[in-house]
């Protein structure tokens, strides 16, 4: 009955650890491979070990230039979508104006979506317009399907902003430019920082939409997927766990600042 009873208190610590380790599993997984040797094209099964895919990131042909290119649609994708969601949510908290809930309903319609049906619009969009499908169709493409994740992230710290902070501070003679800057700006940007790094992961991430509006432009998961068809080299477990690596020091990094700025208001 101990054991019962201590299974019943710990039941939901228990169930959110062994679902953190299912999600983080595959993680592991191409951790582990990339110091894998495979004798073959395929990474599939464990053979010896190796570092040597470290050694050499680069060492297949195309894989670091699809990476350069991923990552920078991913970053001026996120710098566009944070923008215009930011703006966005701003408009949609803080203004009454007409249509403002059916405009509310497109902006959140992309998440509802298959990413299949936007991308298949996208790509009927720019050849209607004759545009020539390349770095600037998927850096349009992705601005689009990343702006509603920001609309709502911001959306909710703004929903949440005391308005008196600002009122306050237009009552000490401070001007539009230095409240936005100096209140505003720093309360909000918590959910803009938020909404960015999803954009950022959400771009670099996305295959279906750039497939459709790539042409003959290859990203990362573009490359990953053609690779596959072929073999599957060691470098790309080394990039996946890299990225990996990046995004758990950003968020540790997050969490110690946050912490310290806990003690200091304490």
């Amino acid at each position: 009955m101990p054991l019962v009873n201590w299974f019943k208190r710990k039941f939901v610590v228990i169930a959110g650890l062994l679902t953190l380790a299912y999600l983080l599993l595959p993680n592991v997984v191409v951790t582990v491979f990339s110091f894998n040797k495979p004798k073959g094209r395929f990474n599939y099964a464990w053979q010896q070990f190796s570092a040597d895919a470290w050694k050499d990131p680069c060492g297949v042909s195309g894989l670091c230039g699809s990476l350069s290119l991923s990552l920078q649609i991913a970053f001026w994708a996120t710098l566009g979508a944070t923008a215009l969601g930011t703006m966005i949510a701003f408009a949609l908290v803080r203004y009454r104006f007409r249509a403002r809930g059916a405009v509310s309903s497109l902006i959140f319609l992309p998440m509802a979506m298959p990413e299949v049906v936007m991308a298949a619009s996208l790509l009927t969009l720019f050849l209607n317009m004759g545009a020539q499908l390349g770095f600037w169709t998927i850096l349009i493409a992705h601005i689009m399907f990343c702006l509603s994740f920001v609309v709502t992230a911001v959306k909710a710290r703004v929903m949440s902003m005391d308005p008196r902070l600002e009122q306050a501070a237009q009552d000490l003679y401070a001007g539009p430019l230095q409240t936005f800057l100096r209140v505003t700006l720093p309360i909000a940007a918590p959910g803009i920082a938020a909404g960015a790094l999803l954009a950022f992961a959400l771009s670099f991430d996305d295959f279906i939409i750039t497939n459709f509006n790539a042409g003959s432009t290859v990203t990362f998961p573009m490359f990953v997927w053609g690779s596959a068809q072929r073999g599957t080299p060691v470098q790309i477990n080394v990039i996946g766990t890299a990225m990996f690596l990046v995004a758990v020091l950003i968020v540790l990094t997050s969490m110690v600042i946050n912490n310290r700025r806990n003690k200091q208001k304490a």
